[in-house]
């Protein structure tokens, strides 16, 4: 594996840390985020493997995945495509009460868990 990508995939482990270290703290839309992030960086690892090339610079999940010629299973492209609508959303909340709710910890600590297996089928797609 290229050096590139491992440390991309070292970026990827570390932000998936950060959203559990988040969300044990109650801060459960930083988590949200910090799971985005993870998988953003993940997928840039995937799209170095496969290109050899720098990836766009985008933090669209949805576009990132469309350079790939990889689908993930149904269940995990749902949590790409909820992450994806979460990125503003809990980055610049416009009523942050309302993100609160909407994110509750229930509802994160399923993103959380289901990014996870996003990262690991990534990670087996990268080439031997």
């Amino acid at each position: 594996m290229e050096t590139r990508t491992e440390e991309w995939l070292r970026q990827s482990d570390y932000d998936l840390e950060t959203a559990e270290i988040m969300y044990q703290s109650g801060r459960q839309i930083y988590a949200v985020f910090m799971c985005h992030l993870a998988i953003e960086k993940a997928l840039k690892g995937l799209l170095y493997d496969r290109l050899r090339e720098i990836p766009p610079k985008s933090h669209s999940l949805v576009l990132l995945m469309t350079k790939l010629e990889e689908r993930p299973p149904e269940y995990l492209g749902k949590v790409i495509v909820k992450l994806s609508e979460a990125s503003i959303p809990t980055r610049y909340p416009d009523d942050l009460a309302k993100v609160q709710r909407d994110y509750s910890a229930d509802v994160v600590r399923e993103l959380l868990d289901r990014s996870r297996e996003v990262v690991v089928w990534i990670k087996k797609q990268l080439s031997p």
